[in-house]
């Protein structure tokens, strides 16, 4: 009889072990479906960050610890990319024609720069980035030269038109005879293009240019290092959008707005009308309205910010309504404040943009109002980097809990779930291209 006692007794010890360890699970603050007390204050509740998180993305096994293909011993043609808009749309423009180089065995020309008034821009690649730290990164992934050979530098290359194509675009059936029959070709690459149907080697150059390759120029680099040393620590680097533009461009419509910013965005619309009526409360609540500085403010107190926090506002200029959040967080910092200088005056848009892109992706923590091209590029360096104090505010969760009529601490406690599963779940946190989920 003394065996089946043993037995009894390790059965009922085994049970009272692992309730003991469902309740510390399931009642621990880390866990991704804890329930805050209702009537828990925002003081006691902790901050975002202290949460354990369950998944993060990590730079893939097969692009980090992969060998690439050996480079075919004769290239089919020269390419080069033409990239347009602000600094990092155009790097996502260029990461994307790397990895079509390598997928049709086209040998890679520096990319030309949009010169652009709207952008305040006249800086070409060379002025933003390390063209030789470049070259030599991407060895053995795609073959790179600086400029058109001598016998074809004379003439404009053929231009193949990827950019207004609907649908899925593919670069092998469509650009590869181009190629072929003119040597030396310029493309835009399409927003719909298929990466699905890439070979590992034309991923991995890709992956390789992105997060690997494209390093600021030395002078640029000391600049943002200048800036990173001036911000009061420690800090969390904000990239707010709220410029007239934006605003303009999202047709959503706002009010208690100040009479300058509602003449700013009048004058920003042109023939792109604010939605009215039901069609306005839906594209709000399908999270396409940027949020205001103060209800970033907002979101960050039911995130348990401290108002004390110290801010790197990641933005360019124009942003109104900004004492909607320095009323809340004082503590706001800009390159335009921290950096003094003729050197930092006679900047261009892009190397502007570089200091925020290089501030961003060595902050402690970043958020982000919007997920633009910034963003996705700052969040997945962040996680190539370790970092992982990264999040994208919701709008559509704002505008919902909102539409609710949801107010006071019955919204903040609504926000804390959505922004706190969010951040334990790892969502948004990078790109899926050149980045895998991890499960901690």
């Amino acid at each position: 009889m003394i065996a089946p006692t043993v037995g009894k007794t390790l059965l009922i010890t085994t049970l009272i072990f692992f309730s003991a360890f469902l309740a510390v699970v399931l009642f621990s603050p880390s866990f991704p479906f804890y329930q805050t007390p209702p009537n828990s204050s925002l003081s006691e509740r902790a901050q975002i960050w202290s949460l354990r998180r369950l998944f993060e993305w990590r730079p893939c096994n097969w692009w980090i610890q992969g060998h690439p293909e050996p480079l075919p011993a004769k290239s089919n043609g020269y390419l080069r990319v033409d990239c347009y808009g602000g600094l990092n749309q155009m790097r996502r423009d260029f990461c994307d024609g790397v990895g079509i180089a390598r997928l049709l065995n086209a040998t890679l020309v520096l990319p030309k720069f949009e010169v652009a008034a709207y952008w305040n821009e006249s800086s070409g690649f060379e002025d933003v980035f390390d063209v030789e730290y470049f070259i030599q990164k991407m060895n053995g992934f795609v073959q790179v030269v600086r400029e058109w050979p001598a016998e074809l530098a004379s003439k404009e290359p053929f231009r193949v038109d990827c950019s207004k194509r609907k649908g899925s675009f593919d670069y092998v059936e469509t650009v590869l005879p181009q190629l072929l029959e003119h040597h030396y070709i310029s493309i835009t690459p399409a927003m719909s293009q298929r990466r699905d149907r890439y070979p590992l080697y034309a991923k991995a150059a890709l992956c390789q240019a992105c997060y690997s390759a494209l390093r600021l120029t030395n002078k640029l680099e000391k600049k943002a290092s200048e800036l990173l040393e001036t911000i009061p620590k420690p800090f969390l680097s904000l990239h707010l959008r709220f410029e007239p533009d934006m605003v303009a461009y999202s047709q959503c419509e706002y009010s208690g707005l100040s009479p300058a910013s509602v003449q700013a965005i009048e004058a920003a619309q042109g023939d792109r009308k604010p939605w009215t009526g039901e069609q306005a409360r839906l594209w709000r609540s399908r999270g396409k309205c940027p949020l205001t500085p103060n209800e970033t403010a907002i979101i960050l107190q039911a995130l348990s910010i401290p108002t004390n926090t110290n801010i790197y506002l990641a933005a360019g200029d124009g942003i109104m309504e900004l004492e909607g959040l320095t009323s809340v967080y004082p503590n706001v910092f800009t390159k335009s404040t921290l950096l003094d200088g003729e050197d930092f005056r006679t900047m261009h848009g892009n190397t502007k943009a570089a200091l925020d892109y290089y501030v961003a992706i060595n902050s402690e923590s970043y958020i982000a109002t919007y997920f633009g091209n910034m963003d996705k590029m700052v969040a997945a360096m962040r996680a190539s980097n370790g970092l992982y104090k990264t999040l994208f505010l919701s709008r559509r969760a704002f505008a919902v809990l909102t539409s609710q009529g949801l107010k006071g601490n019955l919204l903040m406690e609504g926000l804390w779930k959505v922004h706190r599963d969010d951040f334990v779940m790892g969502v948004g946190s990078a790109l899926p291209d050149c980045f895998c989920e991890f499960k901690l």
